[in-house]
């Protein structure tokens, strides 16, 4: 991707602020589930792979999992080992954008980051229900359950130092914005709806079009997860997010804040996951599902905002 004068701003700001042993701030290289991780090379910004979890080469469960749960992943996971711990070591999970996982699927099943280039097959996909619901017509996936949903926030610097009331304030000159980008990013779609609802077409277009233009609103490269560096870095001063990452971050103590968005407003999500077709180990695939249904997964979801999904909706 060509770099940007924004971009390289916020780039050198983020490795100001944030240290170094703490890039990403928020996994620090714990998230990985392969049973042996042999010799640990990981440079900030520069041999750091955060959305690669595991080893696949000797994985026997793999996940696509859409990357606004790369915060519940790890609990997630080791609570499925414990029930299965003859997959314990043995799961490997991305949690990249829906979209780039899509086309990596449609890849052949194959991805390159730099000068890697890795090729694996996923039993498991997870993202928004509507995309599932269309995949199970296609033939592509099949088993979809839906299990829980998610609404939007406004996530701000703690203090809220721009005093953001509403999205309205998002079409503000003055507040700079980092959003998701909607080429890759399904959440940028239930944004637009929001501020639709908020004011109108001129709202999302002074958002997602004019301050994109004129370089006040910066879109993700990655996923949004990009946000709360550029707000704690002083790149951005609000973005719209899950309303589930802000809970994540303030639960790790870094200084974000939400901004709640009213329900006549807000857009709500439900996330649905199912087993693709041709999936290499199914069995393994059939038990994720049932135990996303559990009342141990759902409170795992629960801690960081997300709801039940509505029982049998389609």
């Amino acid at each position: 991707m060509k770099s940007t004068p924004i971009l390289a701003a916020v780039l050198s700001s983020c490795a100001l602020s944030v240290p170094a042993q703490q890039m990403p701030p928020w996994s620090k290289g714990a998230n990985n589930p392969a049973k042996q991780t042999g010799y640990t090379f990981r440079v900030p910004d520069i041999d750091n792979v955060p959305d690669l979890h595991g080893n696949p080469a000797d994985a026997q469960l793999v996940l696509f999992i859409g990357g606004n749960q790369f915060f519940v992943l790890p609990q997630l996971v080791a609570a499925f080992e414990r029930q299965y711990p003859e997959l314990k070591g043995h799961i490997f999970y991305e949690t990249l954008p829906p979209g780039i996982l899509r086309k990596q699927i449609t890849q052949d099943n194959t991805i390159t980051l730099g000068n890697l280039t890795i090729q694996v097959r996923p039993d498991i996909y997870e993202a928004g229900a509507r995309v599932l619901r269309q995949m199970e017509k296609d033939g592509q996936v099949h088993n979809v359950v839906e299990y829980v949903t998610n609404d939007l926030a406004i996530m701000v610097h703690s203090g809220n130092p721009k005093q953001i009331r509403s999205l309205s304030d998002l079409g503000r000159p003055d507040v700079r914005l980092s959003m998701p980008n909607p080429a890759w990013e399904g959440v940028a779609n239930q944004i637009s709806d929001s501020l639709r609802k908020a004011g109108g077409d001129a709202l999302q277009q002074t958002v997602y079009k004019d301050k994109v233009t004129i370089g006040v609103t910066s879109l993700t490269e990655i996923h949004h997860r990009q946000t709360p560096i550029r707000i704690m870095s002083g790149a951005a001063d609000a973005g719209v997010t899950w309303a589930s990452e802000v809970r994540f971050q303030e639960s790790i103590g870094n200084p974000i804040e939400g901004v709640v968005i009213p329900d006549e407003q807000n857009t709500t999500a439900t996330y649905a996951a199912g087993i693709l077709k041709d999936a290499p180990h199914p069995d393994a695939a059939a038990h994720w599902l049932a135990f996303l249904q559990t009342e141990e997964a759902q409170a795992i979801y629960r801690q960081f905002g997300f709801k039940p999904a509505p029982h049998g909706a389609k």
